[in-house]
This record gives C-alpha cells, structure tokens and sequence, in this order.
C-alpha cells in the first residue's frame, strides 16, 4: 500500500507492514507534524475484512472521504483520510491497467453494480447493465466546484467491464483503488474516485473460482496395520505361549 499527499511537495509512503501507526511522536512508522496529530493518533491494521483504521484515546476525531471517524472505519485503496490539515490518500501500489482482465459471462451481466461509497449520491446503488456514463452526455455528477467538470464511461467490450474517461479534469483525475487512470479494465471490488465521488465496483461474476484441491493420495494399509497395534500383538502372542505352558502341565501332572 502506498500513500500520496495531495498538494503537498511531501513524498509518497509506501509500507508492506500488516500494521501502520502515524502520529507525531518519531517512533510512529509514518510521523506528522506535532501541529496536524497527536503523539499517537492512528493505527491501521490488516484483518480478514481488510484494513481497519483505529483512531487512538489521545487523539481528536479524523475524516475519511469527508465523513468524520471517532473510533473505527474500513479503509480501502482510493479512500482519502484527513488528520488536521493533513490530507493521505491510499493507494495501490500497482497500476490496475497492468493486471490481467477477468470476463464476466452474459448471463452474469446484469448483477454488476456501482455502489456509490461517498459523495453526494452516498447510498445508492447504480446498476450498469449495457453500459453507465456520467457527465454531460450521461448521469451528472454533482458537487463539482462551479465551472469544473469531469466525465467516465463504463462498458462492456469483448466480455470485459471497460472504464474510459471521457471529460478529463486537471483539478480531479479519475482513479481506481488511488491510481490516476484513462482507461482500465475493472474487477469486483475496485473503487472508482472522481473528486469526492467514490464507487465501489460490485461484480460477483468477476471473483475467481477456487482451485480444486485435490487430497492427499492414502497410503495402502499393511496387514500389520489390520492386525491392530503392535502390543495387541505381542499379548496375544505371550497369552498363547502361556496358555500352552499350562496345558503342558496339566498333562505333565496327570501322566
């Protein structure tokens, strides 16, 4: 995972760690200025759900993607995290164009969907069936400072879900899980960005199925190993001999 810091000359984080601390004590992996966070002011840890983002007793309340987070949120790539006057946003490290496309059969079309995560349309639910625009030749996309616009494109081609800017924006470029993008093949669970628009892709279709695994190959059972365990044995064999010891005397006694 990697972190930019929009507007500002700071270079990019980059960490590999199961767990993040920033703050602005020095012995936080990514440190801040005293003026933006508290000593310790959050942790982001990696569990089955994802990446869950802590905010610590000492500190103040944070935003994430604008909305406030007292004590916990999941945190994804493309989401934007605001400590202060500090403003992080996460990002893949690997450019999604470079990832191999995954089809989605026909029949498994019509349940992909954008679910709108943040930004003005927050809570709905948009099907893309044959295909789903916004700007001025589709949806609109409000919340746009005056004077600023910015289009995208979502399709089907060849059995792939394509999505193309069509209104690049200078000020708000269009992202997937963070990285700025002019066209990409997208994938169950990625997040589109545009401003403070955030979708997050839901296309069950696209998941791989699992391999099948095949058992380990059972080992032929010896005729030993029937026979039981190897002291069953041995006290059968001491019960023969002394049963026959026995007899022997019986008969030494009697002739």
């Amino acid at each position: 995972m990697r972190i930019e810091f929009p507007n500002a000359a700071r270079e990019d984080f980059r960490w590999t760690q199961a767990r993040l601390c920033i703050g602005s004590d020095a012995a936080n992996d990514l440190v801040l200025a005293a003026s933006q966070a508290a000593a310790r002011h959050v942790r982001i840890e990696q569990d089955r759900r994802g990446w869950v983002l802590q905010v610590l007793p000492s500190a103040d309340r944070i935003y994430v993607n604008a909305r406030p987070v007292r004590e916990r949120a999941l945190v994804r790539p493309g989401d934007v995290v605001s400590i202060g006057d500090c403003r992080m946003l996460l990002r893949d490290d690997d450019d999604p164009a470079l990832r191999e496309p995954r089809q989605v059969p026909a029949h498994e079309r019509c349940i992909v969907a954008l679910r709108a995560v943040a930004g003005p349309l927050s809570g709905r639910l948009l099907p893309v069936q044959d295909g789903l625009e916004f700007g001025p030749a589709g949806r609109c996309l409000p919340g746009l400072p005056a004077g600023e616009a910015a289009g995208l494109r979502i399709g089907w081609q060849e059995g792939r879900l394509m999505l193309e800017s069509t209104l690049p924006s200078a000020r708000h470029p269009l992202r997937v899980n963070g990285v700025v993008t002019q066209c990409v093949a997208l994938q169950d669970g990625d997040q589109i960005g545009v401003a403070m628009h955030r979708f997050v892709l839901e296309a069950p279709g696209m998941e791989p199925e699992p391999e099948p695994v095949e058992p380990a190959p059972r080992s032929a059972a010896l005729p030993e190993a029937a026979a039981g365990p190897s002291g069953e044995v041995w006290w059968l064999i001491a019960t023969a001999a002394a049963l026959a010891l026995a007899i022997a005397l019986v008969l030494l006694v009697r002739f």
